[in-house]
Protein backbone atom coordinates (compact mmCIF):
# COMPACT_ATOMS: atom_id res chain seq x y z
CA UNK A 1 0.00 0.00 0.00
CA UNK A 2 1.17 3.62 -0.79
CA UNK A 3 0.10 6.66 0.92
CA UNK A 4 2.01 9.59 -0.83
CA UNK A 5 5.50 8.96 -0.34
CA UNK A 6 5.26 6.65 1.82
CA UNK A 7 5.16 3.09 1.22
CA UNK A 8 3.10 0.24 3.75
CA UNK A 9 4.42 -3.19 2.76
CA UNK A 10 6.10 -6.27 4.03
CA UNK A 11 9.74 -4.88 2.63
CA UNK A 12 9.09 -1.99 4.96
CA UNK A 13 8.12 -4.12 7.42
CA UNK A 14 10.99 -5.61 7.03
CA UNK A 15 13.48 -2.81 6.58
CA UNK A 16 11.96 -1.56 10.09
CA UNK A 17 13.62 -4.95 11.64
CA UNK A 18 16.65 -4.15 9.87
CA UNK A 19 19.00 -2.43 13.28
CA UNK A 20 17.05 -4.53 15.95
CA UNK A 21 20.70 -5.91 16.16
CA UNK A 22 22.22 -3.57 17.78
CA UNK A 23 18.68 -2.11 19.26
CA UNK A 24 18.51 -5.70 21.20
CA UNK A 25 21.64 -6.11 23.57
CA UNK A 26 21.49 -2.60 24.25
CA UNK A 27 17.57 -2.51 25.31
CA UNK A 28 17.75 -5.89 27.34
CA UNK A 29 21.13 -4.24 29.33
CA UNK A 30 19.05 -0.69 30.19
CA UNK A 31 15.97 -2.35 31.24
CA UNK A 32 17.24 -5.34 33.16
CA UNK A 33 20.55 -3.62 34.54
CA UNK A 34 19.61 -0.21 34.83
CA UNK A 35 15.94 -0.43 35.50
CA UNK A 36 15.14 1.47 32.69
CA UNK A 37 10.90 1.76 33.00
CA UNK A 38 10.43 -0.62 29.21
CA UNK A 39 7.21 2.05 29.02
CA UNK A 40 9.44 5.08 28.47
CA UNK A 41 11.87 3.47 26.80
CA UNK A 42 10.09 1.99 23.90
CA UNK A 43 7.27 4.46 23.51
CA UNK A 44 9.61 7.48 23.55
CA UNK A 45 11.89 5.48 20.87
CA UNK A 46 8.55 4.55 18.53
CA UNK A 47 7.52 8.54 19.07
CA UNK A 48 10.91 9.31 17.71
CA UNK A 49 10.44 7.28 15.06
CA UNK A 50 7.10 8.31 13.71
CA UNK A 51 8.08 11.87 13.54
CA UNK A 52 11.18 11.59 12.28
CA UNK A 53 9.87 9.15 9.22
CA UNK A 54 6.92 12.05 8.85
CA UNK A 55 9.83 14.74 8.53
CA UNK A 56 12.50 13.28 6.02
CA UNK A 57 9.95 10.83 4.63
CA UNK A 58 13.35 8.47 4.69
CA UNK A 59 14.15 5.40 6.56
CA UNK A 60 15.80 7.47 9.54
CA UNK A 61 17.83 4.54 11.85
CA UNK A 62 16.66 6.01 16.04
CA UNK A 63 19.27 4.15 17.74
CA UNK A 64 20.71 4.08 21.70
CA UNK A 65 23.69 6.05 21.30
CA UNK A 66 26.26 3.62 22.17
CA UNK A 67 29.10 5.02 24.08
CA UNK A 68 26.52 5.76 26.98
CA UNK A 69 24.74 2.66 26.45
CA UNK A 70 27.63 0.53 26.96
CA UNK A 71 29.25 2.63 29.82
CA UNK A 72 25.47 2.85 31.80
CA UNK A 73 25.16 -0.76 31.49
CA UNK A 74 28.67 -1.60 32.62
CA UNK A 75 28.76 0.83 35.87
CA UNK A 76 25.25 0.08 36.23
CA UNK A 77 24.14 3.83 36.28
CA UNK A 78 20.40 4.97 37.96
CA UNK A 79 17.48 5.61 35.46
CA UNK A 80 17.95 9.34 36.55
CA UNK A 81 21.65 9.33 35.32
CA UNK A 82 20.55 8.05 32.03
CA UNK A 83 17.57 10.60 31.36
CA UNK A 84 20.27 13.31 32.31
CA UNK A 85 23.13 12.07 30.06
CA UNK A 86 19.80 12.30 27.28
CA UNK A 87 19.09 15.62 28.17
CA UNK A 88 23.05 16.70 28.40
CA UNK A 89 23.09 15.18 24.61
CA UNK A 90 20.12 17.30 23.23
CA UNK A 91 22.38 20.47 24.69
CA UNK A 92 25.43 19.71 22.98
CA UNK A 93 23.45 18.64 19.69
CA UNK A 94 21.48 21.93 19.69
CA UNK A 95 24.87 23.98 20.36
CA UNK A 96 26.54 22.13 17.00
CA UNK A 97 23.42 22.81 15.46
CA UNK A 98 22.62 26.47 16.27
CA UNK A 99 26.55 27.20 16.02
CA UNK A 100 26.85 25.84 12.81
CA UNK A 101 29.79 23.75 14.01
CA UNK A 102 28.86 20.86 12.65
CA UNK A 103 28.56 22.39 9.13
CA UNK A 104 31.72 23.41 9.19
CA UNK A 105 32.93 20.32 10.61
CA UNK A 106 31.95 18.16 8.01
CA UNK A 107 33.35 20.16 5.32
CA UNK A 108 37.08 19.31 6.39
CA UNK A 109 36.19 16.11 6.36
CA UNK A 110 37.09 13.96 3.44
CA UNK A 111 35.20 10.69 1.68
CA UNK A 112 37.91 8.47 2.67
CA UNK A 113 37.56 9.68 6.46
CA UNK A 114 33.73 8.64 6.49
CA UNK A 115 34.31 5.53 4.32
CA UNK A 116 37.12 4.46 7.34
CA UNK A 117 34.46 5.07 9.94
CA UNK A 118 32.06 3.33 8.34
CA UNK A 119 34.22 0.47 7.32
CA UNK A 120 35.61 0.11 10.85
CA UNK A 121 31.69 -0.05 12.23
CA UNK A 122 31.50 -2.39 9.76
CA UNK A 123 34.44 -4.47 11.02
CA UNK A 124 33.29 -4.35 14.63
CA UNK A 125 29.48 -5.38 14.16
CA UNK A 126 30.83 -8.66 11.98
CA UNK A 127 32.96 -9.11 14.86
CA UNK A 128 30.31 -8.82 17.59
CA UNK A 129 27.74 -10.67 15.41
CA UNK A 130 30.40 -13.92 15.30
CA UNK A 131 29.94 -14.22 19.07
CA UNK A 132 26.47 -14.36 19.10
CA UNK A 133 26.48 -16.80 16.46
CA UNK A 134 29.07 -18.58 18.26
CA UNK A 135 26.41 -20.09 20.89
CA UNK A 136 24.39 -21.59 17.73
CA UNK A 137 26.37 -22.38 13.85
CA UNK A 138 23.61 -23.76 12.68
CA UNK A 139 20.94 -21.49 12.96
CA UNK A 140 23.31 -18.69 12.47
CA UNK A 141 24.18 -20.76 8.79
CA UNK A 142 20.45 -21.15 8.73
CA UNK A 143 19.64 -17.58 9.61
CA UNK A 144 22.58 -16.59 7.00
CA UNK A 145 21.05 -18.71 4.12
CA UNK A 146 17.33 -17.34 5.01
CA UNK A 147 18.53 -13.29 4.22
CA UNK A 148 20.70 -14.34 1.36
CA UNK A 149 17.85 -15.94 -0.06
CA UNK A 150 14.81 -13.73 0.56
CA UNK A 151 16.29 -10.78 0.70
CA UNK A 152 14.68 -9.39 -2.17
CA UNK A 153 11.34 -11.23 -1.96
CA UNK A 154 8.53 -9.04 -2.02
CA UNK A 155 6.10 -11.53 -0.23
CA UNK A 156 8.35 -13.29 2.22
CA UNK A 157 11.25 -11.13 2.89
CA UNK A 158 14.13 -12.43 4.88
CA UNK A 159 14.07 -10.02 8.31
CA UNK A 160 10.55 -10.62 8.37
CA UNK A 161 10.87 -14.27 8.46
CA UNK A 162 13.48 -14.43 10.79
CA UNK A 163 11.20 -12.23 13.27
CA UNK A 164 8.86 -15.03 13.04
CA UNK A 165 11.64 -18.01 13.71
CA UNK A 166 12.98 -16.07 16.25
CA UNK A 167 9.30 -15.77 18.09
CA UNK A 168 8.40 -19.60 16.95
CA UNK A 169 11.33 -20.71 18.42
CA UNK A 170 10.36 -19.06 22.08
CA UNK A 171 7.58 -20.30 21.75
CA UNK A 172 8.75 -23.60 21.50
CA UNK A 173 10.75 -23.09 24.71
CA UNK A 174 7.70 -22.64 26.37
CA UNK A 175 9.22 -18.70 27.16
CA UNK A 176 6.67 -16.47 25.77
CA UNK A 177 5.04 -14.25 28.41
CA UNK A 178 2.35 -14.81 30.46
CA UNK A 179 -0.87 -13.52 29.38
CA UNK A 180 -1.52 -11.85 32.58
CA UNK A 181 1.58 -9.50 32.05
CA UNK A 182 -0.48 -7.81 28.74
CA UNK A 183 -1.77 -5.00 30.32
CA UNK A 184 -1.66 -1.07 29.73
CA UNK A 185 1.34 0.79 31.08
CA UNK A 186 1.68 4.17 29.86
CA UNK A 187 5.13 5.84 29.86
CA UNK A 188 6.06 7.48 33.36
CA UNK A 189 7.25 10.99 33.96
CA UNK A 190 10.57 11.14 34.78
CA UNK A 191 13.32 13.48 35.83
CA UNK A 192 17.29 14.31 37.10
CA UNK A 193 18.69 16.85 39.04
CA UNK A 194 21.67 19.73 36.96
CA UNK A 195 24.06 17.62 38.58
CA UNK A 196 23.80 14.44 37.19
CA UNK A 197 23.83 16.28 34.07
CA UNK A 198 27.71 17.16 33.80
CA UNK A 199 28.18 13.62 36.00
CA UNK A 200 27.04 12.16 33.02
CA UNK A 201 29.20 14.11 30.46
CA UNK A 202 31.95 13.32 32.17
CA UNK A 203 31.58 9.53 33.06
CA UNK A 204 30.73 9.29 29.05
CA UNK A 205 28.95 12.29 27.37
CA UNK A 206 32.43 13.51 26.46
CA UNK A 207 33.11 10.12 24.98
CA UNK A 208 30.16 9.63 23.11
CA UNK A 209 30.13 13.18 20.96
CA UNK A 210 32.51 12.30 18.73
CA UNK A 211 31.13 9.19 18.09
CA UNK A 212 28.10 10.54 16.88
CA UNK A 213 29.72 13.47 15.09
CA UNK A 214 31.34 10.66 13.17
CA UNK A 215 29.13 7.64 12.42
CA UNK A 216 25.58 8.94 13.27
CA UNK A 217 25.83 12.68 11.65
CA UNK A 218 28.65 12.60 9.16
CA UNK A 219 28.44 9.12 8.18
CA UNK A 220 24.91 9.15 7.74
CA UNK A 221 24.27 12.12 5.70
CA UNK A 222 26.79 10.97 3.48
CA UNK A 223 25.06 7.51 3.50
CA UNK A 224 21.86 9.07 2.43
CA UNK A 225 23.32 10.83 -0.10
CA UNK A 226 24.30 7.37 -1.41
CA UNK A 227 21.48 5.47 -1.18
CA UNK A 228 18.92 8.49 -1.83
CA UNK A 229 20.88 11.02 -4.17
CA UNK A 230 17.81 13.19 -4.89
CA UNK A 231 16.81 13.55 -1.76
CA UNK A 232 19.82 14.19 0.64
CA UNK A 233 19.36 15.13 4.11
CA UNK A 234 22.14 17.77 5.41
CA UNK A 235 24.46 17.26 8.94
CA UNK A 236 22.67 20.20 10.29
CA UNK A 237 19.42 18.68 9.92
CA UNK A 238 20.20 15.64 11.76
CA UNK A 239 22.13 17.62 14.09
CA UNK A 240 18.69 19.66 15.08
CA UNK A 241 16.87 16.78 15.59
CA UNK A 242 19.20 14.48 17.66
CA UNK A 243 19.63 17.61 19.77
CA UNK A 244 15.45 17.80 19.90
CA UNK A 245 14.65 14.57 20.53
CA UNK A 246 17.25 14.21 23.20
CA UNK A 247 15.83 17.72 25.11
CA UNK A 248 12.41 16.37 25.26
CA UNK A 249 11.98 12.62 25.73
CA UNK A 250 14.57 12.39 28.92
CA UNK A 251 11.26 13.56 30.51
CA UNK A 252 8.87 10.44 29.88
CA UNK A 253 11.66 7.55 30.35
CA UNK A 254 13.12 7.70 26.99
CA UNK A 255 16.80 7.05 26.66
CA UNK A 256 19.85 8.65 24.62
CA UNK A 257 19.30 8.21 21.05
CA UNK A 258 20.85 9.38 17.89
CA UNK A 259 21.06 8.54 14.40
CA UNK A 260 23.73 5.98 12.45
CA UNK A 261 24.84 4.77 9.38
CA UNK A 262 24.89 1.32 10.56
CA UNK A 263 21.21 1.27 11.39
CA UNK A 264 20.42 3.07 8.23
CA UNK A 265 22.60 -0.20 5.87
CA UNK A 266 20.85 -2.61 8.07
CA UNK A 267 17.27 -0.75 7.28
CA UNK A 268 18.37 -0.07 3.31
CA UNK A 269 19.84 -4.00 3.20
CA UNK A 270 16.59 -5.72 4.64
CA UNK A 271 14.60 -3.45 1.92
CA UNK A 272 13.91 0.26 3.47
CA UNK A 273 13.05 2.55 1.48
CA UNK A 274 10.31 5.00 2.59
CA UNK A 275 9.52 6.79 6.04
CA UNK A 276 6.92 4.39 6.25
CA UNK A 277 9.66 2.13 7.75
CA UNK A 278 9.56 4.47 11.19
CA UNK A 279 5.79 4.34 10.45
CA UNK A 280 6.14 0.92 10.85
CA UNK A 281 9.22 0.43 13.65
CA UNK A 282 7.41 3.42 15.88
CA UNK A 283 3.73 1.84 15.96
CA UNK A 284 5.90 -1.81 16.60
CA UNK A 285 7.35 0.08 19.86
CA UNK A 286 4.49 2.10 20.50
CA UNK A 287 2.55 -1.23 20.96
CA UNK A 288 5.32 -3.35 22.43
CA UNK A 289 6.08 -0.20 25.53
CA UNK A 290 2.03 0.42 25.98
CA UNK A 291 0.90 -3.55 26.51
CA UNK A 292 4.11 -6.06 26.83
CA UNK A 293 6.11 -3.51 28.75
CA UNK A 294 6.00 -5.88 31.86
CA UNK A 295 7.67 -9.07 30.04
CA UNK A 296 9.80 -7.15 27.26
CA UNK A 297 13.11 -7.72 29.03
CA UNK A 298 12.45 -11.26 29.24
CA UNK A 299 11.15 -11.56 25.90
CA UNK A 300 14.05 -9.71 23.86
CA UNK A 301 16.23 -11.83 26.32
CA UNK A 302 15.06 -15.11 25.09
CA UNK A 303 15.06 -14.21 21.51
CA UNK A 304 17.78 -16.53 19.63
CA UNK A 305 20.66 -14.43 19.27
CA UNK A 306 22.19 -16.50 16.88
CA UNK A 307 19.40 -14.80 14.57
CA UNK A 308 20.10 -11.34 15.46
CA UNK A 309 23.84 -12.06 14.83
CA UNK A 310 23.11 -13.18 11.20
CA UNK A 311 21.28 -10.11 10.88
CA UNK A 312 24.15 -7.98 11.70
CA UNK A 313 27.06 -10.26 10.42
CA UNK A 314 25.48 -9.45 6.81
CA UNK A 315 25.08 -5.39 8.01
CA UNK A 316 28.31 -5.06 8.22
CA UNK A 317 29.23 -6.65 5.62
CA UNK A 318 27.57 -4.50 3.88
CA UNK A 319 28.78 -1.19 5.36
CA UNK A 320 32.64 -2.34 4.61
CA UNK A 321 31.13 -2.37 0.77
CA UNK A 322 31.18 1.63 0.26
CA UNK A 323 35.04 1.95 0.53
CA UNK A 324 34.38 0.64 -3.04
CA UNK A 325 34.14 4.47 -3.76
CA UNK A 326 37.10 5.98 -2.18
CA UNK A 327 39.60 7.22 -5.06
CA UNK A 328 42.59 4.24 -5.59
CA UNK A 329 45.95 5.20 -4.53
CA UNK A 330 46.32 8.64 -1.89
CA UNK A 331 43.00 8.65 -0.65
CA UNK A 332 43.27 4.78 0.82
CA UNK A 333 46.42 6.00 3.27
CA UNK A 334 43.78 7.82 5.63
CA UNK A 335 40.96 5.44 5.11
CA UNK A 336 43.65 2.79 6.17
CA UNK A 337 44.69 4.96 9.43
CA UNK A 338 41.20 5.71 10.15
CA UNK A 339 40.83 1.90 10.29
CA UNK A 340 43.60 0.90 12.14
CA UNK A 341 43.28 3.01 15.04
CA UNK A 342 39.83 3.30 15.17
CA UNK A 343 39.88 -0.45 15.44
CA UNK A 344 42.80 -0.64 17.96
CA UNK A 345 41.67 2.67 20.04
CA UNK A 346 37.81 3.90 19.20
CA UNK A 347 36.20 5.75 16.72
CA UNK A 348 37.40 9.26 17.80
CA UNK A 349 40.71 9.05 17.92
CA UNK A 350 40.78 6.92 14.56
CA UNK A 351 38.65 10.22 13.06
CA UNK A 352 41.41 12.50 14.46
CA UNK A 353 44.28 10.29 13.07
CA UNK A 354 42.51 9.79 9.81
CA UNK A 355 42.18 13.74 9.64
CA UNK A 356 45.86 14.26 10.53
CA UNK A 357 47.33 12.07 7.98
CA UNK A 358 44.61 13.38 5.61
CA UNK A 359 45.98 17.07 5.76
CA UNK A 360 49.46 16.19 6.67
CA UNK A 361 49.84 14.35 2.72
CA UNK A 362 47.77 17.27 1.10
CA UNK A 363 50.38 20.16 3.03
CA UNK A 364 52.99 18.17 1.66
CA UNK A 365 51.84 17.40 -2.09
CA UNK A 366 48.80 15.01 -1.98
CA UNK A 367 45.64 15.56 -3.68
CA UNK A 368 43.05 16.86 -2.17
CA UNK A 369 40.13 15.05 -0.55
CA UNK A 370 36.57 15.34 -1.87
CA UNK A 371 34.70 16.99 1.39
CA UNK A 372 31.13 16.13 2.05
CA UNK A 373 28.48 18.96 1.49
CA UNK A 374 27.53 21.26 3.80
CA UNK A 375 23.56 21.38 3.36
CA UNK A 376 22.21 22.43 6.75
Amino acid sequence: MKVGSFEFNLRELAGSMGDFGTLFPLAIGYIAVCGLDPAGFLVMMGLANVVTGLVYKLPMPIEPMKVLAVVAIAQHWTPSLIYASGFAMGLVWVLLASTGAIVKLSKITPRSIVRGIQATLGIMLAVEALKMISGGWILGIVAVAIVLILRDSRYAPAAVVLMLLGIAIVAYQGRLPAVELVRFTPPPLTGFNPKEVWDSLVLAGFAQIPLTITNATIATAALIMTYFPDRPVGVGKLSWNQGVMNLITPFFGGMPMCHGSGGLAGQYYFGARTGGTNLIEGAIEIGLGLFFAAAIASLFAAFPPAIIGAMMFLVGVELTRFVRDVRPGWDLVPLAITVAVSLLTNMAVGFVAGLAVHYGMLRWGGRPGEGLSGRT
